[in-house]
């Protein structure tokens, strides 16, 4: 068992349950995460575009972290799993170092936002590494 891609898996798994509690709780949990104030205000309104776009970002994570609970070792080896985790240990750290550079152009989201996602997507993408690469050899 990999600790470093249990943890991966655990964080896209808690981050995926946050992204289901934007769809429950509607445009407060939309403003508190930084959604942007047109995500919140398209949820007040009852829009299902926020729900449709909150779901596929909830099934994305999800599918993440049941591929780094299989590189773990924790269930059954995914198909083309080498391909996959090194596809999200990219998107994690590519997503955590851009998104630094928004923080003085933020595009309808905060700074402190850009910061803190940008903080915890390169944290999640590290982890991955880590992992990825003590177990590369296993898959």
């Amino acid at each position: 068992m990999n600790v470093f891609l249990l943890i991966g898996a655990a964080l896209s798994a808690i981050v995926a349950t946050l992204h289901i509690g934007c769809i429950i709780f509607g445009a407060p949990w939309y403003r508190f995460f930084g959604a942007g104030e047109k995500m919140a205000i398209l949820a007040e309104k009852g829009s299902f575009q926020p729900t449709i776009i909150t779901s596929f970002i909830v099934v994305v994570l999800f599918i993440w972290s049941l591929y780094a609970l299989s590189g773990a070792g924790l269930i059954a080896k995914l198909p083309l799993i080498r391909w996959v985790l090194s596809a999200i240990t990219c998107i994690y750290l590519i997503r955590g170092i851009l998104g630094f550079f928004l923080i003085t152009n933020p595009l309808g989201r905060s700074p402190e936002f850009w910061f803190w996602s940008s903080a915890i997507c390169l944290s999640f993408g590290i982890i991955h590494l880590v992992g990825l690469k003590q177990v590369w050899q296993n898959l």
